[in-house]
């Protein structure tokens, strides 16, 4: 039977692996014994999972190293991560639909938002059960991570790497692959320690602690407060966060590189460097900002920047102010930080710092070579935590392509936010933003009144962001591919 269940598909694979995940919050019952009444919200989808999983592995085509030749591996690897996604979403709202917690939109809604780490919400989590506010955030945690990540440390098949460069793992820590899973997942859950333990001694409590470190973690966001972070007014509370945050947003190579203690190595990678280029920039003109125009004093308006400017770049989504009402200009450098994102390779969204960075280097050099046409430029090269790379013809066009959809879409997402919620334009950037670059920072749109059609619009948003834009096309394309060739067999 062992034999057979490692042979097993990797839809088979996922979607137990997804039944056991959904399965994990019913231990909250043994800490919060009045949840038992939700038992079978959990138990239900869980089971349910886990049985269809087993059944595609016993009856199952063999999807390992068996390959459609009609299909690429990479067409079959992005088809097998969108299905894994959808299908977490769906038993992940189960238990939100089962207790009647939320309708069957904000159910999916919520879930969207948890697996994908985006944290927007329309639960109002001061009356939420204790299971439902761990459920959240642990989708969140393992949402960071990816299911294929937690699949590779198990289980190895010949499509693993393309199924873990397909949900969004561009670096190989380690020669091994399991092993670079294994280091990502003993990474990920050191923080996760740590962070519970500063939590702790900062005076939050343990319940509060593990769910905020969890999501911080995750650059998730969602929080077991309705003021969020800001609720604690505790300084201590939000460094700490901020710190998590920091980490959660940095590339897994370098994290791996400051554990083994080569700071110097650190201070050469461009995508960092960028990061505190921006962070030196931004957090500024937010204070002055929230001196002049919000009337705080100078010491109050820099620490909300500093927290606030974080949380929007690492794409995390905390807050310690509300946003309604802001001035113009500060929601201009959210937007803006909610667009760039976090860095390659970490559970942040958005565009993505290394992306930005080469852009940028590619159109001073576009620029060099029209002021100075008959001088010679020399070869673009950018530091990764690997050592020099350089900016060959291939990357660049990846970078500008990328860049170039994911505008285009928020562009269309923006128009549609606000013809459906009937909102202004700076709403609409600010919360297709957040949605698209999986933050979760509101303005106010999205709460339990909102309508279902712009809950559907971010949850479309949610899904590009989480999984990025090239793999989902992908995806749809080997779909449709797949489909038009089972039916002209048929014929």
């Amino acid at each position: 039977m062992k034999k057979k269940l490692l042979d097993c598909s990797n839809y088979g694979k996922l979607m137990v692996l997804i039944g056991f995940l959904v399965a994990i919050p019913l231990l909250t019952i043994l800490f919060f014994p009045s949840d038992k009444a939700y038992f079978y919200n959990f138990a239900i989808p869980a089971v349910i999972s886990i049985l269809f999983g087993l059944i595609s592995c016993f009856i199952g085509k063999n999807d390992n190293d068996k390959v459609n030749e009609r299909f690429s591996s990479m067409q079959n690897s992005s088809l097998t991560v969108l299905f894994a996604w959808i299908w977490a979403i769906v038993i992940g709202s189960l238990p939100f639909i089962l207790s009647s917690q939320l309708s069957v939109v904000q159910s999916l809604f919520e879930s969207v938002s948890g697996w994908t780490t985006t944290g927007l919400s329309v639960m109002d989590v001061s009356v939420t059960p204790n299971i439902f506010l761990f459920h959240r955030s642990f989708m969140q945690f393992c949402g960071g991570l990816g299911f294929v990540l937690m699949i590779v440390m198990l289980v190895l098949g010949k499509q693993s790497m393309n199924l873990y460069n397909a949900e969004g793992h561009p670096d190989k820590l380690m020669p091994n692959l399991k092993k670079t899973a294994q280091t990502i997942f003993i990474i990920y859950n050191g923080f996760l320690v740590i962070g519970i333990a500063a939590y702790r001694i900062a005076g939050m409590k343990l319940f509060d602690s593990l769910l905020h470190t969890m999501c911080a973690l995750s650059t998730g966001g969602f929080s077991s407060k309705l003021n969020s972070i800001g609720e604690y007014n505790s300084l201590s509370i939000e460094i700490i966060t901020i710190f998590l945050m920091l980490i959660g947003t940095t590339n897994f190579a370098i994290l791996l590189l400051l554990i083994k203690g080569k700071i110097k190595q650190i201070f050469h990678i461009s995508e960092l460097r960028f990061m505190f280029v921006l962070l030196l920039i931004m957090i500024p003109l937010f204070t002055l900002s929230l001196r002049n125009m919000v009337f705080l004093n100078t010491t109050d308006a820099f620490r909300q920047s500093f927290f606030n400017v974080v949380s929007a770049l690492s794409t995390t989504g905390y807050s310690t102010v509300s946003y309604n009402n802001m001035p113009s200009f500060i929601i201009g450098i959210q937007i803006l930080l909610m667009l760039i994102g976090g860095g390659m390779g970490s559970t942040a969204g958005g565009i993505k710092m290394s992306r930005i960075y080469i852009s940028l280097r590619l159109a001073v050099h576009n620029i060099k070579k029209r002021l100075f046409p008959s001088r010679k430029i020399d070869i673009l090269y950018y530091y990764k935590a690997q050592g020099k790379t350089q900016i060959d013809t291939s990357l660049a066009n990846d970078t500008v392509g990328f860049i170039t959809c994911y505008l285009l879409i928020f562009i269309i997402g923006t128009l549609s936010i606000i013809l459906s919620a009937g909102c202004t334009l700076e709403e609409g950037m600010f919360e297709f933003a957040s949605a698209l670059g999986t933050v979760g920072l509101s303005i106010g749109l999205t709460g339990p009144a909102t309508a279902n059609s712009t809950l559907i619009i971010e949850m479309i948003g949610m899904i590009f962001g989480r999984l990025e834009i090239f793999i989902i096309l992908l995806s749809v394309y080997s779909g449709i591919k797949r489909i038009k060739s089972k039916l002209s067999k048929a014929h």
